[in-house]
C-alpha cells in the first residue's frame, strides 16, 4: 500500500492532531480535518466544515458518554461539537490512531477518550500511544496488548492530545516512516 493511495480524517487541531496532519502531507496521503464555526485549528490542509445538520449525524448523549467513560462531561455546546467532530473522524476511518493516556479503567484521557472507545464500539482497529509510558498499545477487543502498530488501512483516523510530548511526536513520526 503506498501513502498516496491513503486518507487521514483528523480535526486540524494542535498537538497530535496537527502533527498526524503534518506526518500525513510529507507522507503524501490526503488529507481531511474536520472542523466547525468557533473550532480553533491549527492544519488548514483538507479542512472541511460540518454544516449543524452534519454535526447532529454524530450527536450523541453527554450522560451517556459519561457513563461510558467514567467521570463526567459539561453540557457546553463547544465539547458536543468536538465530540460531534471526532465522530465524524472515527465515522470515516477503517482504522484509528491516537496519542495520549490510558487510564487505569481503560479509557483514554480527555475528551480524545470518546475517539477511542467510539472505535472500540465499532470493532475498528484501535491503537493508542500512552505517552507516559512510550508504548503504543492496541485493543484486542476485551484489553490492550503492547505492539508497534504499521498503518494497515487506506482510511485512518489521527487524533489525540492538545499537549504532544517529544515522545509523542516521535511515535507519530515512526508510524508513518514504519509504515511507507
Amino acid at each position: 500500500m503506498k501513502a498516496e493511495e491513503c486518507t487521514l480524517f483528523s480535526g486540524g487541531a494542535q498537538g497530535a492532531e496537527a502533527e498526524f496532519g503534518a506526518q500525513a502531507e510529507k507522507a503524501g496521503m490526503e488529507e481531511i480535518n474536520f472542523t466547525f464555526e468557533g473550532h480553533q485549528v491549527v492544519r488548514q490542509r483538507g479542512l472541511r466544515h460540518l454544516t449543524q445538520e452534519e454535526l447532529l449525524h454524530g450527536d450523541v448523549s453527554l450522560s451517556y458518554v459519561s457513563k461510558l467513560m467514567h467521570r463526567s462531561y459539561t453540557q457546553g455546546p463547544l465539547l458536543k461539537k468536538v465530540l460531534q467532530s471526532i465522530w465524524h473522524q472515527i465515522n470515516n476511518a477503517e482504522e484509528v490512531f491516537v496519542v495520549g493516556k490510558i487510564l487505569e479503567d481503560g479509557t483514554v484521557k480527555g475528551g480524545t477518550g470518546w475517539g477511542a472507545e467510539f472505535a472500540k464500539l465499532c470493532n475498528k482497529p484501535l491503537h493508542v500511544f500512552d505517552q507516559d509510558q512510550k508504548q503504543w498499545h492496541w485493543w484486542n477487543g476485551d484489553k490492550w496488548e503492547k505492539g508497534n502498530p504499521r498503518i494497515q488501512k487506506k482510511k485512518i483516523a489521527g487524533t489525540g492530545t492538545r499537549f504532544l510530548n517529544d515522545a509523542g511526536k516521535q511515535a507519530i513520526a515512526d508510524l508513518f516512516k514504519n509504515s511507507f
